[in-house]
């Protein structure tokens, strides 16, 4: 599946936001954080233009597709699905995004970023009650038990964060060592990140 694969401090420094695109601590995240109020093609920071209520829109919308590492094609699959279906749309909206087997082992600390969960996904680390899942997109259930593989587990980067504390597994997962759980379904509570889901209702809906 095609996914982005330019500058992922340029398209944080764009929306204004760290994304979580590089891991914690890195050279990289570090890098952008000195240089995250400063907008792609500028050397000094300078106030960024007021935006229109389109643009406005536009950007809550870019930001997460690439929070979950999304292109349109899939992204905007997600929202259509969530506005056809008969509840509330922000939440299946939500729900459909955090239900993707390569975003439940990020939530899951497995990987430090959603592009490293993804390759451990597409490489075959990643099983669903005991059987192999190679597809980052696999919707997970309730009751699902997500396990790596042994191999992924002396990884190093995935053992750095099985040796650290866990301090931000969302209440509709449990996790153990390399394995975990789902207990509920996710809703809009659960995500932490600053994304206004409204608005990127409004934009497709517009």
């Amino acid at each position: 599946m095609a996914r982005y694969t330019g500058p992922k401090n340029k398209i944080a420094r764009r929306e204004g936001q760290d994304l979580g695109l590089k891991t914690v601590g890195s050279n990289a995240q570090l890098s952008l954080q000195q240089r995250i109020a400063v907008p792609p093609g500028q050397q000094t920071r300078r106030f960024r233009p007021k935006t229109s209520d389109y643009g406005l829109r536009l950007r809550e919308k870019q930001k997460a597709k690439r929070l979950y590492g999304l292109l349109e094609k899939q992204f905007s699959r997600y929202v259509a699905e969530a506005v056809s279906e008969k509840e509330n749309t922000v939440n299946a909206l939500v729900e459909k995004l955090e239900r993707r087997l390569d975003n439940v082992v990020y939530r899951m600390d497995f990987s430090p970023t959603r592009a490293a969960a993804r390759q451990l996904v597409s490489h075959g680390h990643v099983k669903v009650n005991g059987k192999r899942v190679n597809i980052p997109s696999y919707k997970v259930s309730v009751k699902d038990q997500i396990e790596l593989d042994n191999k992924a587990q002396k990884i190093p980067a995935v053992l750095e964060l099985a040796n650290g504390q866990t301090t931000s597994l969302p209440g509709w997962l449990t996790k153990k060592e390399f394995s975990g759980k789902i207990e509920t379904l996710p809703s809009q509570t659960d995500i932490t990140e600053p994304v206004d889901w409204q608005y990127i209702i409004e934009f497709y809906t517009r």
